[in-house]
Formats: C-alpha cells, sequence, structure tokens
C-alpha cells in the first residue's frame, strides 16, 4: 500500500513528519532516482527513497527500548513553547526512535522507544487492547472512583473503565488499555481525586523494574516477537 512520502520518512525513524516535509521543501528527498519538491507524493517499500543521500532501509529488524521518562519533558520532538523534550535526554544514538504513545509534561516512568514506525502504530490501537499500569499519588477523596473502574463520560469523552487498586489513602494502581490524552487525570479529576504524581511502571510484558531515570535498555528479540504475535 502506498503511503505519503513524509509519513513514509518519519516511520523510518530518520526524522519527524513535520521536519520530513521540510527536507523535502529543500529538495533533500529523492524517490527512484528523481528529486522530489512536495509532500503530496507516494511510495511504498518497492520505491528506493533517498534523503540526505542516504537510502532509507524498508528491510530493517524491529528495535524496541524502555526509556525512563524524567518529570518536566515533552514527548515530542520540538515543542512550540521551547519546553525539553525526551530527545534532549536521550544519547545521539538513540534520537532516531520513535515513540509509542505519549506520557505528558509531568507523567514519568515508562516509555517505549523504537524504530519501527508501523510496530509503533500497531501498540497504540485500542484494538490491541495492551495494558498500561501506572502508580498514581493523589489529593481529594476516593469516594468516587468507583464512577472510574465503571467507565465514564467526561466532558462528552467516553473513558473506558479502568482497573483501580487503593494501596493507601494517597496512591492506587492503576489499568488501562485506552490510552487517550491525559486519560487517568482527567478521570480520576472527575471523581475528586486529582492527581500529585503520575508514574509509568509496565507497558505490555514490558516493565520499567529498577531502570534509572533517563536510562535507556534494549528490550530482547524475543519479547518483541512475542508482542508482535498477540497483534
Amino acid at each position: 500500500m502506498k503511503t505519503r512520502i513524509a509519513k513514509f520518512i518519519a516511520e523510518s525513524g530518520i526524522a519527524s513528519r513535520r521536519a520530513a516535509e521540510d527536507l523535502i521543501a529543500r529538495g533533500a528527498v529523492s524517490v527512484n532516482g528523481v528529486k522530489i519538491d512536495s509532500p503530496v507524493f507516494f511510495v511504498d517499500s518497492n520505491d528506493v527513497v533517498i534523503v540526505n543521500g542516504k537510502k532509507i532501509n524498508t528491510e530493517k529488524e524491529t528495535k524496541l527500548y524502555a526509556f525512563h521518562k524524567p518529570i518536566n519533558t515533552m514527548t515530542t520532538r520540538s515543542d512550540p513553547a521551547n519546553r525539553k523534550t525526551i530527545y534532549d535526554c536521550l544519547p545521539d544514538a538513540y534520537k532516531h526512535l520513535k515513540y509509542i504513545g505519549r506520557l505528558d509534561y509531568k507523567t514519568t516512568g515508562l516509555l517505549l522507544l523504537t524504530n519501527d514506525g508501523e510496530f509503533a502504530r500497531k501498540m497504540t490501537l485500542p484494538s490491541t487492547k495492551i495494558p498500561r499500569v501506572y502508580i498514581a499519588t493523589i489529593y481529594g477523596t476516593l469516594s468516587k472512583i468507583d464512577s472510574a473502574r465503571r467507565g465514564m463520560t467526561v466532558r462528552g469523552i467516553k473513558y473506558a473503565p479502568m482497573k483501580i487498586d487503593v494501596i493507601d489513602d494517597k496512591n492506587l494502581r492503576i489499568e488501562i488499555v485506552e490510552g487517550k490524552k491525559n486519560e487517568i487525570r482527567i478521570v480520576l479529576g472527575a471523581c475528586g481525586a486529582n492527581i500529585k504524581k503520575l508514574h509509568r511502571i509496565s507497558y505490555g510484558k514490558i516493565e520499567l523494574d529498577n531502570l534509572p531515570v533517563g536510562q535507556i535498555r534494549e528490550i530482547k528479540q524475543k519479547t518483541i516477537d512475542v508482542i508482535k504475535k498477540s497483534f
């Protein structure tokens, strides 16, 4: 299936989609030996795409990494407000990787990174129902959290039921499968249990364990193979 050229480049891990469009505008991209100057161009794995003189390898092995995201970092390649991003924290050898889903500015913990854009897409599809587990430190009341357990609608958006275990009166273990933007903060806030700290400890079969803040760990190929078979 043909894919828009900027998306194709982004999924290769070379650049974000916006950066890919800039590369195209600068004449740094060619397809099958012909330089292109418009992002309205479609390619597939049979095409030879060259960016800044380097051929995109469409048959690369999927790589997956666990990254311990620090607090006060944006999960994006560039931030209009010039806030620190995860790519400011990553070593140069890993700056080409694509993030799988997002953690918001204040949320810490496990963020998965990969070189495979299609794998990243499948990992975030609601239909895969991959559980994400968080530890939430809250302030407020726990009297209405059964609403979150049942599933609820907040400001017109429907949120699926959450599995919530009470650790103590200030800390909860929360498991979700949808991963909508700011899902836990929005739903718990609507229940009167406002989030003070939010920390992700696992994503599917992958756990953060004792990985230090700001560090990255490669995931074994056999784990990747198991994940792919579950799609």
